[in-house]
C-alpha cells in the first residue's frame, strides 16, 4: 500500500496527495503508486513549500523521463546561469524591462502542451513560487469525459480522422486567432481521438488554442465540429479550477486533459517553474 493519502479535488478530475514530500527521494514502489494515482486522477496536487528546482526535477522523474525544451536555448528568456535547461519560468516579472520567463500576461485558452509536436510531452509539472492576489488560476478539462459526451453523429463523422495543431511563440496562433499561419514555428497532425497508453481509454485530442482544422473536412464543417468539441470539453462539470498558493506543485497528464489560465492583474507578480514529462511515442488512435 502507498504511504500517502489520495483526496479527490473534484468530481471532474484531480486529487491531492497527502503525506508525501516531493523534496524527498522517491523509491520505486512509491513511484509506481504515484503513476497509478496519476493515471486514475489525471491531475495531482502536492504541497511543497521551498521546493528547489533540483528537487522538482528529481521528483518529476518518478513520472517519467524529463522532457526537453522545444524553444532553442538562445531564444529563452531565463537566466541560463540559474535556471536549468529543462525548466521554463512562467512569469510576468520583468527585469530592466525584459521578461525573465514566458507566457507572462492575461488568460490563455484551453490547450494541450506540445500537441503541435510529433511526440508531445506526456505531462507537465508546475510549481508556484509567487502568485497574484486574485486570478491566474489554472483550469483543467477532462478529455475522457469530453469524448464520451460527444453526440454519436460527431464521433462517427471524425472516426479515423486527424486534426492539425499549430503554435506560434510570438502570437497565440489558432484557426480564429491572430497571426500568419504560414509563420508558425511548429505544427503536427494527430488523431482527433486517441487511446491513452496507460489507461487504454479514449480521449478527445483537440483544443481551442492550438487545433487549426480537422483534416479532410470542408472548412465550415471542420470549424463547426471543432466548436462543438471545444464547448463539450470545457463544460463546467468536466473542469477543475485550481487556485494557486505558493508551494503548490501540480503534475497533469497532457494526453487526456487540456488546461487554461484565467486572467489576473498585470501589476501583480506571478512566478511559476515548469518542467515536463517526455512522451515515448506519437499518440495513437
Amino acid at each position: 500500500m502507498p504511504d500517502f493519502e489520495i483526496r479527490k479535488l473534484s468530481d471532474a478530475l484531480g486529487a491531492e496527495i497527502v503525506g508525501l514530500d516531493p523534496a524527498a527521494t522517491v523509491d520505486d514502489a512509491t513511484a509506481e503508486a504515484l503513476r497509478r494515482a496519476w493515471r486514475d486522477h489525471i491531475v495531482l496536487l502536492f504541497r511543497a513549500p521551498g521546493l528547489t528546482q533540483e528537487q522538482q526535477l528529481r521528483f518529476a522523474q518518478a513520472f517519467g523521463e524529463i522532457g526537453r525544451r522545444p524553444r532553442p536555448k538562445g531564444e529563452r528568456p531565463e537566466d541560463a546561469a540559474t535556471v536549468d535547461d529543462a525548466m521554463m519560468l512562467i512569469s510576468n516579472i520583468r527585469v530592466d524591462g525584459k521578461p525573465i520567463g514566458s507566457l507572462p500576461d492575461g488568460e490563455m485558452y484551453f490547450h494541450h502542451d506540445t500537441i503541435f509536436k510529433e511526440v508531445p510531452n506526456l505531462g507537465t509539472m508546475l510549481y508556484a513560487i509567487e502568485v497574484p492576489g486574485r486570478g491566474g488560476n489554472t483550469r483543467f478539462a477532462n478529455h475522457y469525459h469530453a469524448w464520451d459526451a460527444l453526440p454519436e453523429r460527431i464521433r462517427e463523422r471524425v472516426s479515423g480522422r486527424t486534426a492539425h495543431h499549430v503554435y506560434d511563440y510570438v502570437v497565440y496562433n489558432s484557426r480564429k486567432g491572430k497571426g500568419d499561419r504560414a509563420a508558425t514555428v511548429d505544427g503536427w497532425t494527430h488523431p482527433v481521438a486517441i487511446t491513452h497508453p496507460a489507461s487504454g481509454r479514449r480521449a478527445l485530442y483537440v483544443d481551442r488554442l492550438m487545433t487549426m482544422r480537422i483534416d479532410g473536412l470542408p472548412e465550415a464543417e471542420s470549424d463547426a465540429i471543432l466548436d462543438e468539441m471545444f464547448d463539450t470539453a470545457e463544460r463546467e462539470d468536466f473542469v477543475y479550477e485550481h487556485v494557486w498558493t505558493p508551494g503548490d506543485l501540480l503534475v497533469w497528464d497532457n494526453l487526456c486533459s487540456s488546461h487554461a489560465r484565467t486572467d489576473f492583474p498585470p501589476e501583480e507578480r506571478r512566478l511559476l517553474r515548469r518542467c515536463q514529462i517526455a512522451g515515448r511515442a506519437a499518440p495513437a488512435a
